[in-house]
């Protein structure tokens, strides 16, 4: 039986491939040219000093990692190791060391931070992370620098979210007067993404900005529904593959920013992100892989902000 085209129409999507490896190799490219030019022209070289406390083997790796691409870009990446029984007030007093020092310009305190840290008590990451000097908050955690941000004059923009701004900005993709929804609320990622995407212009232009932004999380009554809302999600939310297919609209953009270690059946484990990627697929029209896709250009954008921190000093 012959099938009428006009009466039967089979829809099927096959999103792009958002590449984060790609465009973090350009940024990094691109701040390795600036820092030498910077060092040429007479200024120091940037430094940036990371504080890994305990044995973490997951923030062993970040930190390794952060420390080659400075390497490569020509910037002096640092790490200080403390033992996993260092106490609050050691951990303070190394980081206001690291503030007096004129050689540093960024400070990194790597976290999570040991659970049973300062003898057992665990340590108090907002009071540590507060100690670090606001011209030197590389990640952009001081409430200072954060409130900076929210009145749209930021001093240093924080690495994950300004990084899916460079990649929606080099994938040419507008938000201006879209719809975009943030699943996840956290200071890191969710609460400055949305602050971002909401202002009036941004690092990469009004097209990069001047969305209507809703901040969703696992509280929000109908939330499958508010993600189909939205013409770009982006998932910041640190469960699982959280956000099914049924969850993505027809031609939505979806930025992953999840990764997350799962078992894999055959007794190993595997990286997924906060969206399932398979049903994604089929109803997005781009969308970011994980591992691949936003990972890679936290570091590139922390990069950035060591170049800046030294140019402001």
């Amino acid at each position: 039986m012959a099938i009428n085209s006009d009466v039967l129409e089979v829809k099927s999507m096959t999103a792009r491939l958002l590449d984060g490896k790609r465009v973090a190799a350009e940024i990094r490219d691109e701040v390795g040219n600036e820092v030498r030019a910077f060092v040429q022209s007479g200024g120091p070289t940037p430094c940036l000093t990371a504080v890994l406390v305990g044995e973490d083997p997951a923030s062993q790796v970040y930190v390794r990692n952060k420390a080659k691409a400075c390497e490569k870009a020509g910037i002096d990446g640092r790490t200080m190791r403390l033992p996993a029984d260092t106490t609050q007030i050691q951990l303070v007093e190394v980081v206001r060391g690291l503030n007096a020092d004129p050689a540093v310009h960024g400070i990194l305190v790597q976290l999570p931070l040991p659970a049973g840290g300062n003898g057992g008590q665990g340590f108090n990451e907002r009071a540590i992370l507060d100690t670090v000097d606001p011209n030197k908050d590389v990640d952009a955690f001081s409430p200072v620098n954060v409130g900076l941000l929210m009145q749209g004059r930021p001093r240093f923009l924080p690495c994950t979210p300004h990084g899916i701004v460079q990649l929606l900005h080099r994938e040419k993709i507008s938000v201006a007067g879209k719809h975009v929804v943030v699943v996840g609320r956290s200071d890191i990622v969710g609460k400055p993404m949305a602050m971002m995407l909401a202002q009036r212009d941004g690092s990469c232009g009004r097209e990069v900005a001047n969305a209507t932004v809703t901040i969703a999380h696992s509280r929000t009554a109908n939330l499958a529904e508010v993600c189909r809302s939205a013409d770009i999600l982006i998932a910041a939310v640190g469960v699982p593959e959280m956000i099914g297919g049924d969850m993505v609209a027809d031609g939505a953009v979806v930025i992953d920013v999840g990764i997350n270690r799962v078992e894999d059946g055959a007794g190993g484990y595997k990286l997924v992100g906060d969206v399932n990627f398979a049903e994604a697929m089929d109803k997005a029209s781009a969308i970011t892989p994980v591992p691949g896709g936003v990972g890679p250009l936290t570091i590139a954008m922390l990069l950035h902000n060591t170049l800046l921190a030294a140019k402001q000093s």
